[in-house]
């Protein structure tokens, strides 16, 4: 059977047992919280748990690697309509070990593009129509410096409401242990001191 097909069944049981009505809640976060965090699959259930969060407490942002590259891009739009629309106060940028954006090859990338199909006078045409395809597909060295990088790129957004704490933290995949990188109220503390 297709996945569709087997998701599709499981859906039409849940809804007729009403099986959603455990997860009712509101759009805006109980815990006024904005997450950005990656999309591996072992934080699915792992990270909420870990941060004894349920359904309705956070708005969680995944994306490969929970890196936040552009100021004008998806991630960071979802973080200020998060601030502003859906009464979130504070900002989460959590990075993991063991990510699979650890010096990942953009080249290698392309290659199984390729090997995929993706025909080469796609990714020349790309190459040359002011795409940076290797910073595009590039990931990074060190987790913790691509969560401080991520807190400042935020921290530093012209639209950010003023106030705002950005924390940065790494979880451990497989324990769900947090390590603190950047604590964003001691950040709005020192700065309120200069």
């Amino acid at each position: 059977m297709r996945k569709l097909d087997e998701i599709l069944n499981f859906n039409q049981e849940f809804v007729e047992n009403k099986e959603y009505e455990q997860y009712k809640t509101t759009r805006f976060p109980n815990k006024k919280l904005v997450i950005v965090t990656c999309m591996d699959t072992r934080l699915t259930e792992l990270l909420p748990k870990a941060m004894n969060l349920k359904n309705g407490d956070a708005k969680i942002i995944k994306n490969a690697g929970a890196i936040i590259t552009a100021p004008f891009g998806n991630i960071m739009r979802s973080i200020i309509v998060a601030l502003y629309e859906l009464d979130a106060e504070e900002v989460m940028i959590i990075g993991h070990h063991e990510c699979g954006m650890t010096g990942i090859d953009p080249e290698g990338v392309v290659s199984k593009m390729v090997g995929h199909g993706v025909s080469e006078d796609v990714i020349h045409t790309l190459r040359h129509s002011g795409v940076n395809f290797t910073r595009w597909l590039q990931g990074f060295d060190s987790v913790r410096e691509s969560v401080e990088n991520s807190v400042d790129i935020v921290r530093n957004h012209p639209l950010l409401p003023p106030g705002t704490p950005v924390h940065g933290l790494i979880i451990h995949p497989e324990t769900g242990k947090l390590d603190l990188v950047v604590d964003g109220f001691q950040h709005l503390n020192e700065t309120a001191r200069v």
